[in-house]
C-alpha cells in the first residue's frame, strides 16, 4: 500500500489560505478519485475539494476550524499501489518512514514559524505578555476565521494590526489571535471622540435570537469597509424600455426552443452597461491609494441572490467580447452555479463592474453598495407600465410605456456628479435606442 499525501489545493490567483469547515469523510472510508473529501472556506466563497487519489482516508492532519496555506498537507489516503514499505510516505518530494505524517507536517510547521525571515518586523512585549509589533500593519490580509474570532473577543482593528502574524508573509492566524486572547488582561475601551458605545437591543421572552453564518458575517464587514473606504453618491435614471419589451417577447418563445434555456432581461441590461463604459472608461477603474487603475478589460459582476438570503457577485470576464447570446449563457450559467454552490473562487475575482437586478424583486430601485475595488455599480429595478408623454411630428399624446429606473451609486473620490450622471444617462439611452429588428 502506497501513502499519498493530500494538500489544500490552489483555489484562485488570490487565495493563499482556507478554512476547514466540513470534513465529509472520515478516517477509514473508501475515497474515489475526485469524490468530494472536505469543505473549506475562503475569503470568496465556500467549495469542496475532491481527492486526486482514490483509496482508503487513512490520516486527518487538521481540525474543522483550521486555517490551512496553500499546499500545506491535510490528510493522508492510502492507495492501492505497492511500494517497497508500507509505512513508507512521501512528503514535499521526499521520503520518511520515521514519523508520522501528523509528526512530519508539525515538525514542519514549527520549523517555518521559527526560522528568522529577512525584514521581519520587530515586536515588543506589553505589560499583559502578549507580544506586539512596535509599529502596525495596515492593509494586512486577515482570513474571514480570524476575522470573526477578533470580533467575537471585542479586538479592534488597532489590536489586531498590531499583533505579530506566524503565518506566510507574516499573516496572522487562529493560534495568533487565540494567544493573544489568553494573555490579555483588559479590552481597550474605544476613546468617546472616535467612536459611540454600542446599544445593546431589548430582548424579550418571545424574541428569536439567530447567529450569523459565516457568510452572512463576511457580508456584513465587507458591506461596511465599503461605506467606510468610499464616500457613496447614487444618481437615478427613469428609462423607456418599451422596445426591449416589445422585442423579447417577439424572440423569446425561439430563443428557449433553439438554445434550451430563458432569455431574460439582464444581459441586454450588460449590453448597454458595456457600451457605456466604452464611453466612459472613467467608470471602468479602481483606486490603489493615490493611483488610480484604468481598466482596459471590462469584467461584469453580476450580483446574485442565494436560496439562504446570503449574496454573491460572480463575474463575466471579458464581457465585452461576448455577443448577447453568449451574455445570455454566461448569466445563466452563472446564476445557476451560484445558486448550487458550484462557482469557483476565481469566478468571484478580478471584476470591474457590477449589476444588481433588484427588480426581480419586485423593487422599483435602490442605492447598492459598491463592490470593492470597483468605483461603481448599476442597480436596475422593476419594470413597471405607466401612462407617459409621447412626442410626435403631429403632436403630444398619453400612451403606456414599459418604464424602470437605474440607480448608479459610485465613488465620489474619483467619480464626480456630472461623470456619474452622464454615465447613468449613457446606460438609458442605449436601452431606449435598442434596435427592435434586430437578430439573435
Amino acid at each position: 500500500m502506497a501513502l499519498v499525501e493530500m494538500v489544500m489545493p490552489k483555489m484562485g490567483e488570490s487565495i493563499m489560505e482556507a478554512t476547514i469547515l466540513t470534513w465529509l469523510k472520515k478516517v477509514g472510508d473508501k475515497i474515489d478519485q475526485d469524490e468530494s473529501v472536505l469543505e473549506v472556506a475562503t475569503d470568496k466563497v465556500d467549495t469542496e475539494v475532491p481527492a486526486i487519489h482514490g483509496g482508503i482516508l487513512k490520516e486527518i492532519l487538521v481540525k474543522e476550524g483550521d486555517v490551512v496555506e496553500v499546499g500545506k498537507p491535510i490528510a493522508v489516503i492510502s492507495t492501492e499501489a505497492e511500494t517497497d514499505s508500507d509505512t513508507e510516505v512521501e512528503l514535499n518530494g521526499q521520503k520518511t518512514d520515521d514519523l508520522s505524517m501528523k509528526e512530519k507536517a508539525t515538525v514542519e510547521a514549527s520549523a517555518g514559524i521559527l526560522a528568522d525571515a529577512p525584514g521581519k518586523p520587530s515586536v515588543s512585549v506589553s505589560g499583559n505578555g502578549a507580544g506586539r509589533l512596535e509599529k502596525p500593519v495596515s492593509g494586512r490580509f486577515y482570513s474571514p476565521l480570524v476575522l470573526n474570532i477578533a470580533r467575537q473577543e471585542n479586538i479592534s482593528m488597532t489590536e489586531l494590526e498590531s499583533l505579530p502574524g506566524s503565518g506566510k508573509e507574516g499573516r496572522v492566524t487562529k493560534k495568533d489571535v487565540l494567544a493573544y486572547v489568553k494573555t490579555r488582561t483588559a479590552v481597550p475601551a474605544p476613546s468617546p471622540s472616535v467612536s459611540a458605545p454600542a446599544i445593546a437591543p431589548i430582548v424579550s421572552g418571545q424574541d428569536e435570537i439567530i447567529e450569523m453564518d459565516r457568510m452572512r458575517l463576511m457580508i456584513a464587514d465587507r458591506m461596511v469597509e465599503s461605506k467606510r473606504i468610499s464616500p457613496h453618491v447614487t444618481s437615478f435614471v427613469e428609462a423607456d424600455v418599451t422596445r426591449i419589451v416589445k422585442w423579447r417577447d417577439k424572440v423569446k418563445t425561439e430563443y428557449e426552443r433553439r438554445e434550451g434555456e430563458k432569455l431574460t432581461y439582464t444581459p441586454i441590461f450588460i449590453e448597454a452597461l458595456i457600451k457605456a463604459l466604452k464611453d466612459y472608461p472613467m467608470v471602468n477603474i479602481s483606486v490603489d491609494g493615490s493611483r488610480i487603475i484604468r481598466h482596459k478589460d471590462i469584467h461584469i459582476g453580476l450580483a446574485v441572490a442565494l436560496p439562504s438570503g446570503n449574496l454573491i457577485v460572480p463575474v463575466i470576464r471579458n464581457a465585452d467580447q461576448l455577443s448577447l447570446t453568449g451574455l445570455s449563457k454566461q448569466v445563466n450559467d452563472l446564476a445557476k452555479r451560484a445558486r448550487e454552490n458550484k462557482i469557483v473562487p476565481d469566478e468571484l475575482s478580478g471584476g470591474t463592474y457590477t449589476i444588481s437586478n433588484v427588480g426581480s424583486f419586485g423593487n422599483v430601485m435602490g442605492t447598492p453598495i459598491i463592490v470593492q475595488p470597483q468605483v461603481a455599480i448599476m442597480a436596475v429595478g422593476a419594470i413597471t407600465k405607466k401612462p407617459a408623454v409621447i412626442e410626435t411630428p403631429e403632436g403630444d399624446w398619453i400612451g403606456i410605456r414599459h418604464k424602470m429606473f437605474l440607480s448608479h451609486s459610485y465613488d465620489h473620490r474619483v467619480v464626480d456628479g456630472a461623470l456619474g450622471g452622464m454615465f447613468v444617462r449613457k446606460v438609458a439611452d442605449y436601452l431606449e435606442n435598442f434596435d427592435i429588428d434586430r437578430a439573435l
